[in-house]
């Protein structure tokens, strides 16, 4: 029995001895292999041998050690269920392989997270027991994060290219990077246009008293490691913040954070332009790795495709939006001209002015005039009419008012207050206030004031903006003010050249009718008058001259004065008229003058009612009215005045009955037209003269004809100027009280 068991003692050691050193041979075989090997032996699964790549993996140190039981050797397996598999393995032989394996090695703060792909197999004696396990292995753990790496800054391509938000790329690739690195702490800080300071763009793990402190640090040498990163653009390694110089100013912020080292890329753009810093933080003194430094410098480049892509957007956004604001600037400015051109009342265009203003530019908006020395407040806008009621109501006066002050000098003020002295600030809410000259040849007439409430305020756009409406505003007045001394002008001209009422004659009724054309800025050629012998008979005249203007105008006061002057001394209308060719021609003789027509008569009170003498030079011809409403004209031949050529001229002599009447016009009434139609014409007049009341009186007459005139051109300014006149014979005094007495008589 001893014998046998000595043998069988003396052939186990050599068959353990033979697998032992063929695992031996295997571990050499190994030892420079980055793949791991272990060989463990017993239940107990004791360390008998391993190459360098297993206790590189396991922590090396106080863990490079044999002869130990594995479970002792890395206590944190058997919680992972590792050891489990080796018993598994040992005691039925059949070999395990695993993939991606996430392995937790060491303990606490210590532990780190590992993947490997391995095979648990038996080892066997040479009689086929079962005597220990060999593991053979690959650790994964940077094939894993590399992967997930390649599919995280897929996932941020992505939303790189669908312009996410930068805040959420930039979150998204801080969290991405310490799911894979957890003890890592990411931070993101963005340059700057000038990339002279740095500003918070994500940090989702530091606390927010700690990001709120670095937002906005410069960058420069000594300012932590991403303010010097940004400067040296270069990658800056603080392995212990605690000692470190360049953390000098910011340790104890630090320390507060829990933060013990920090390594900073910079992140740069493609023409080396600073766009950020990537910083990787960490709660112990630590160095990087390769392999951290790698995946540094991969983050910083996908980081700064994003911020690049996201300054182009934004300088997009910025275009846009300032090409967008010169449009409605433009729009803006361009309705402003029209609706302040539009206007040629002075007083009407300034409070247009205030209501274009208000509240575009500003809530409040005010216009004040210097009108004979003194500020006169002529226009106000307001959101509500008892603020603008309030603000019309203030009219600037002291010398300090800043209306005042911009009158004085022209220029324009700007401030982020109420205005000095008193007023009805506090009552509006004035927060501020623009006042901006109106200029007319650099001159200050006038002033704008844009006056801000609440939250609203002036940039220097919108006082750019009020400064150009300001201008056109001012040209616009200009124009208004010259138009209304020409209006003003032209009719007072006009005035002196029409008879500001016409006479009583006895047996007649007088009415007339005038109409310039266009606006009325130009004297009109067209021209009446009525006027005493001074033997008891009258005389009339109406006519229309060549043109219009101061030339027209003193035209016609030729020919007005010189039929006064020889009418009275001439019996013959013939001879009247002949002289005031006469004086024409005389005018400047060298001179083309133009032409005029005219129909001049002489009128005497008879019996039977009026006894007319006329004569017509080239005008239309007169139309009579009688008592039986027929319409029918007066033929007189006679050729044009004032054009050197003595006129043939026949006069014509006629009563007017009683009830009858005769009306002169100018060809501005008959010629006159609307888009698209044909003249009023001598037809239509013919009619409306005939629709007129039995026995109407001469204004009658004339108010049927000029309303007549009035609907045809449907409100269309008329080319030329519009005159009549009417004379109508009146009932003798004895026949005036007989009803229907419609005879001649």
């Amino acid at each position: 029995m001893t014998a046998e068991r000595e043998r069988r003692s003396t052939s186990e050691v050599r068959r353990s001895g033979a697998v032992r050193d063929t695992d031996e041979d295997l571990s050499v075989l190994f030892g420079t292999s980055t793949a791991l090997f272990a060989s463990m032996a017993g239940p107990a699964h004791v360390l008998e041998a391993a190459n360098p790549a297993f206790f590189t993996a396991i922590g090396e140190g106080r863990r490079e050690r044999a002869g130990v039981p594995l479970a002792e050797l890395m206590p944190e397996l058997p919680a992972q269920g590792f050891i489990a598999l080796l018993d598994q393995v040992f005691r039925t032989g059949t070999r395990h392989v695993g993939r991606d394996a996430r392995v937790l090695i060491g303990l606490g703060d210590e532990a780190r997270e590992a993947y490997f792909d391995f095979t648990y197999e038996a080892r066997r004696d040479v009689g086929g027991n079962i005597i220990g396990v060999r593991m053979i292995g690959v650790e994964t753990t940077h094939v894993k994060h590399a992967r997930r790496l390649a599919a995280e800054q897929r996932a941020l391509l992505e939303q790189i290219a669908r312009q996410a938000p930068l805040s959420d790329v930039l979150d998204g690739m801080c969290r991405s990077i310490e799911e894979l690195s957890p003890d890592v702490i990411v931070s993101v800080l963005l340059a700057d246009e000038d990339g002279r300071h740095l500003r918070h763009g994500a940090a989702p793990s530091l606390p927010d008293f700690y990001n709120q402190a670095i937002d906005g640090i410069a960058t420069g040498e000594g300012i932590g490691s991403c303010g010097t990163a940004g400067h040296r653009r270069r990658t800056v390694i603080v392995t212990d913040i605690a000692a470190d110089p360049l953390w000098e100013e910011f340790r104890g912020l630090a320390g507060r954070a829990g933060l013990a080292a920090c390594w900073s890329t910079p992140i740069l753009g493609r023409d080396e332009q600073l766009l950020g810093t990537f910083a990787m933080y960490h709660r112990t003194p630590r160095a990087p790795h390769d392999t951290d430094l790698a995946l540094a410098r991969v983050i910083a480049d996908t980081a700064a495709l994003a911020i690049e892509r996201h300054r182009a957007e934004q300088a997009r956004l910025a275009a846009d939006a300032r090409e967008k604001t010169a449009r409605d600037d433009l729009a803006f400015l361009l309705a402003a001209s029209t609706a302040l051109s539009g206007q040629l009342d002075e007083r009407q265009m300034l409070q247009r002015l205030a209501t274009l203003a208000s509240p575009v530019l500003a809530p409040l908006a005010a216009v004040d005039v210097l009108e004979s020395g003194r500020v006169q407040r002529v226009a106000a806008a307001a959101p509500a009419e008892d603020a603008r009621a309030l603000l019309a109501s203030y009219v600037p006066a002291r010398d300090d008012d800043a209306v005042a002050r911009v009158l004085a000098s022209g220029l324009t003020e700007v401030a982020r207050r109420t205005p000095t002295g008193p007023g009805p600030w506090r009552d509006l809410g004035v927060t501020g206030y623009v006042c901006v000259p109106l200029l007319d040849r650099g001159r200050p007439f006038g002033a704008l004031t844009l006056l801000s409430t609440d939250a609203h305020s002036f940039d220097g756009h919108r006082v750019a903006l009020a400064e150009e409406l300001a201008r056109r505003a001012a040209s616009a007045a200009r124009n208004a003010r010259q138009y209304e001394q020409r209006a003003a002008l032209a009719r007072d001209l006009q005035t002196g050249l029409l008879l500001p009422d016409l006479p009583e004659i006895p047996g007649a009724q007088l009415a007339a009718f005038y109409h310039p054309a266009g606006e009325g800025l130009e004297i009109g050629g067209d021209f009446y008058d009525v006027f005493p012998r001074g033997d008891g008979s009258w005389a009339f005249i109406l006519g229309d001259v060549c043109g219009r203007g101061a030339k027209a105008a003193t035209t016609t006061a030729l020919v007005r004065h010189t039929a006064r002057a020889v009418a009275p001394l001439l019996d013959d209308p013939v001879d009247v008229v002949k002289a005031v060719d006469k004086a024409l021609n005389d005018r400047y003789a060298h001179q083309n003058n133009g032409f005029v027509t005219l129909v001049h008569g002489h009128l005497r009170p008879s019996a039977d009612g009026l006894a007319v003498h006329l004569v017509r030079a080239g005008h239309t011809l007169p139309l009579l009215l009688d008592a039986d409403h027929r319409v029918d004209t007066v033929e007189a031949p006679g050729g044009l005045l004032g054009i050197g050529i003595p006129p043939r001229l026949t006069a014509r002599r006629f009563t007017l009955r009683p009830g009858e009447s005769l009306f002169l016009y100018t060809d501005g009434i008959t010629e006159c037209r609307t888009e698209g139609t044909e003249q009023y014409g001598d037809v239509r007049l013919a009619k409306a003269l005939a629709s007129v009341p039995r026995r109407p009186a001469a204004a009658d007459i004339v108010e049927t004809v000029a309303e007549d005139v009035r609907r045809y051109v449907a409100g269309a300014n008329v080319e030329d100027d519009q005159a009549a006149l009417v004379i109508t014979a009146d009932e003798p005094p004895a026949r005036r009280d007989r009803p229907d007495d419609t005879g001649r008589g």
